[in-house]
């Protein structure tokens, strides 16, 4: 295609993104030439990140302090048997290099804490987050805000799965995760997905949803999910959306912010 510096190889591995009107080339060189940030190389990590590399969004970053684990394979599909023991980020490097050659990964094989979460989240465009914890939760928004980088969340329990976008650093009605949940849940309230266990498979379907709004917001294409958060239960196979709104009182990003820094969490 003229105008666009695409390989022969590469017009043929994008050909059925570049033959749609809202993509066409601009919008895979967009892609190709992308960062996003992905936290977790886990469940909701495992088919985001198959779906991004095979979108051809250029770098990929991965941080996951964890190794793969047996129990790991009923749901985190980019992970093998063979790979069980091995790092998180490396067994999903190998995974990505398989399928797109082409992609950097950069792999952060550490703890997300609060002395590198910024400089991490500032050296993406986007930051995805597929990670299983409260404190890993609140840690990324605050810095993605605190950075103006927009947020694709997605979280998953049992059968039952949540998606929303934070663009909370924008001016408007866009809320932070903190004008959802002022604070984490007291520990115990909420139990673990190795305590309430996880139908392996609603993975697959909340990691395939998060890379759709992670590839809109990278090419600013369709509606955004910013202010609005979609449920899907399994069992009774239903969406539900809902309208979210900034709150003015949010520690975070309210008219009297409280919060300007990361030092309330833990380092």
């Amino acid at each position: 295609m003229p105008g666009y510096p695409f390989t022969e190889a590469q017009m043929m591995r994008y050909a059925r993104h570049i033959v749609l009107p809202e993509v066409g080339g601009v919008g895979q060189a967009t892609l190709l030439r992308a960062s996003v940030l992905v936290v977790g190389a886990g469940g909701l990590g495992a088919p985001l990140l198959l779906y991004l590399a095979a979108a051809g969004v250029g770098t990929l970053g991965i941080i996951d302090f964890d190794t793969v684990d047996l129990t790991n394979l009923q749901r985190q599909v980019i992970h093998t048997t063979a790979r069980v023991g091995v790092a998180k980020t490396e067994s999903a490097g190998a995974a990505i290099a398989a399928l797109n050659p082409e992609i950097r990964t950069v792999l952060h094989t550490e703890r997300l804490t609060a002395t590198n979460a910024r400089s991490l989240v500032r050296a993406y465009d986007l930051v995805a987050d597929g990670s299983d914890n409260f404190s890993t939760r609140y840690l990324v928004n605050d810095a993605c805000f605190l950075e103006g980088r927009t947020l694709v969340s997605a979280a998953m329990m049992r059968f039952d799965g949540q998606l929303t976008t934070f663009k909370a650093h924008l001016d408007g009605d866009h809320p932070c995760y903190r004008c959802l949940f002022r604070e984490a849940p007291p520990p115990g309230l909420v139990p673990s997905c190795s305590e309430a266990g996880i139908f392996g498979a609603i993975a697959g379907s909340m990691g395939s949803l998060q890379a759709v709004e992670v590839l809109k917001e990278l090419l600013g294409i369709g509606e955004s999910l910013s202010g609005w958060m979609v449920l899907y239960d399994a069992l009774a196979t239903q969406f539900q959306r809902f309208r979210l709104h900034r709150d003015a009182d949010c520690p975070l990003c309210g008219s009297q912010r409280t919060i300007k820094d990361l030092s309330r969490h833990a380092a």
